[in-house]
């Protein structure tokens, strides 16, 4: 019977990089940070540890790409969200789409947004990836300025501000907080009055009770 590694191969690099990353942080979550050895990783893959050192170059670079794919896949979940005539409407529909990859992807949001690995400070490079993530929402913000949807701004701040409420609400749905059939109309409620507060016709927000907001993490700027 081949192993994870074995398989992953016959895909190519990049398959056998995402199946590492993905048992990785499956051992994170269900074993915690001291379960991410290389050793404990290459038997689980079923691999060798000089492969883990040569792709990571140790435990410090395994959690720096784990975190940069974390955001890797943020951002192409947003760029999956298709186009709309209604700017706020895009915008919206981002904020939803934010809040259904968390709630897919709660492991690797653990990463990205609350420390899984102690100790772990992403390099510039997972910075920059991490920054990526949030093009899209900046992008729709700028729109609704233009169209005089939202009153005259800095676009990026106002999306940031935007996460800070979307990013909240997903927290504590993800803790648990939120029953899932209060979870989704909370969320949009949220984001409803928060981008109501940017509007140039106050009213205008009110319509789009569709779904919610952007993105950013705490240790990006």
């Amino acid at each position: 019977m081949s192993t994870l590694y074995q398989d992953a191969q016959r895909a190519g690099q990049e398959a056998v990089r995402t199946a590492i990353l993905d048992r990785a942080i499956s051992l994170l979550v269900a074993e915690g940070p001291a379960a991410l050895t290389m050793r404990r990783i290459a038997t689980e893959v079923g691999s060798s540890t000089k492969v883990l050192y040569t792709m990571f170059g140790g435990k410090e670079g395994l959690a720096d790409a784990l975190y940069r794919e974390g955001f890797a896949r943020l951002r192409r979940a947003q760029e999956r969200v298709p186009a709309a005539a209604d700017p706020l409407t895009r915008l919206s529909n981002l904020g939803a789409a934010y809040r259904e990859h968390a709630l897919a992807e709660p492991a690797y949001y653990r990463v990205m947004f609350e420390q899984a690995v102690p100790g772990f400070r992403p390099s510039a490079e997972a910075l920059a990836v991490a920054e990526t993530a949030f093009e899209a929402s900046t992008a729709a913000v700028a729109a609704c300025i233009d169209s005089g949807v939202f009153r005259p701004g800095d676009a990026q701040e106002i999306a940031k501000i935007l996460w800070a409420a979307s990013h909240g609400a997903v927290s504590l749905e993800i803790a648990g907080h939120f029953p899932p059939d209060t979870a989704a109309h909370r969320y949009e409620t949220l984001m409803t009055a928060v981008a109501q507060a940017f509007c140039a016709r106050p009213a205008t927000a009110a319509t789009t009770t569709d779904s919610a907001s952007p993105t950013e993490e705490g240790q990006t700027s």
